[in-house]
């Protein structure tokens, strides 16, 4: 049996930039779409498909030009792991529907990304569909990468298919099987499955340590030298994380989806690693939603030390304002300069020897007896710390 797969010209998702966005929105078909729709163009160049083939004794790898070349390892009795890297074009996956029997809705997720992680059971034949994502820094950039990650775990056989080949955090499970390192070549594909969702779900461990690095800096950059990039900052730490949250999510549900349900395809053994990858997620979670209210409580720092920052300038301005508005109200009244000869209620200090040296030494002391009372108080304390933290 095989299925009739055609490209989408409506489907689409929200964002006209993922890459630039930083949430995680999920790949929606338009209204009135078909079921097993694929958004993909004929013209579209081919993925590159790569077969990793393996049992107790011997592993080998092997590049594909075509799926039909898969067709001699279908049925022998070893285990093949099928990297597919690239989400290819319509022709790809139509073969691919014919060696597998894939059904539409699951090429649909496998192919129509971003999708919500999930597993969906399959039968006739036995598939099980398995929608991970990936997350990882950049080597050259050190910012955030996602991807979706899905696997189609078969009787003997496992798919893979990344969007983006050139990121990837399952090298140490191809060394692994080359190298014949552990217990992965003693078992079967679901114990493949196993170490490709175990290498995923580690690999949020670095990212997170990286953004718990970031909030300890921006910390202190808070508490000492805030400015609005530093908002900026955790405001983007925030939204990458809500990302990670909302991804460990659906993940964990999934993974335990595969750790609760019986099927034959992954056995009683396998569970029990499942079951460990599982508390993994579960660690990940906590890890997140720590970072989560540290940077919110970043931003409350960040707006009640600007709070502080305002008070204290306001306080500069007010002790100026303090010492210079009644020398300010002297040197008015003495400026009116109404003539003395004409009325003796006119500024008779006007005449006086010592007139201007009298006013200066009274704005002085006026000036002085302010500035003592303000230091007493201990306002030019705050001063002093205002301008160490400058």
């Amino acid at each position: 049996m095989s299925h009739s797969l055609t490209p989408s010209p409506t489907a689409g998702y929200a964002p006209e930039d993922e890459e630039e966005d930083s949430s995680l929105d999920y790949f929606y078909d338009e209204p009135g779409t078909l079921p097993g729709t694929l958004d993909l163009e004929p013209d579209d160049p081919a993925p590159e498909i790569v077969l990793i083939d393996y049992n107790l004794a011997k592993a080998t790898r092997v590049k594909l030009d075509q799926p039909q070349d898969f067709l001699p390892y279908l049925t022998a009795q070893t285990v093949s792991w099928l990297d597919i890297q690239g989400l290819g074009n319509t022709e790809t996956w139509r073969q691919m529907s014919q060696i597998f029997q894939f059904h539409p809705l699951a090429l649909e997720d496998v192919v129509n990304v971003p999708q919500r992680p999930k597993v969906v059971y399959y039968e006739n034949p036995d598939q099980i569909v398995i929608v991970a994502w990936m997350v990882l820094l950049k080597p050259d950039s050190r910012t955030l990468h996602r991807e979706q990650v899905s696997l189609i775990l078969g009787e003997n056989y496992l798919i893979t298919v990344q969007e983006e080949p050139q990121y990837d955090c399952l090298e140490a499970v191809r060394d692994r099987i080359r190298n014949n390192q552990g217990s992965i070549r003693k078992h079967g594909a679901d114990y493949l499955a196993y170490a490709i969702l175990d290498a995923i779900i580690d690999g949020f461990f670095p990212v997170l340590e990286h953004y718990t690095d970031r909030l300890e800096e921006l910390e202190d950059e808070v508490l000492f030298k805030p400015s609005n990039h530093t908002l900026w900052q955790i405001y983007e730490v925030k939204q990458e994380l809500l990302v990670l949250r909302r991804a460990i999510w659906s993940q964990r549900d999934a993974i335990n989806i595969l750790v609760r349900d019986r099927t034959r395809l992954i056995s009683k053994r396998v569970r029990v690693y499942l079951r460990d990858c599982y508390d993994h997620t579960i660690n990940i979670r906590d890890m997140l939603e720590t970072n989560r209210e540290l940077s919110s409580d970043l931003i409350n720092i960040y707006m009640s030390t600007m709070g502080n920052k305002m008070n204290e300038i306001m306080k500069i301005l007010t002790v100026i304002s303090t010492i210079f508005i009644p020398l300010t109200f002297i040197a008015g009244v003495y400026g009116m300069n109404f003539n003395p000869e004409a009325s003796p209620w006119n500024m008779p200090e006007l005449n006086w020897y010592w007139g201007y040296p009298v006013c200066l030494a009274v704005m002085l002391a006026i000036g002085v007896s302010l500035f003592v009372f303000f230091w007493k108080r201990g306002w030019f304390e705050d001063f002093s710390e205002l301008k160490q933290k400058k």
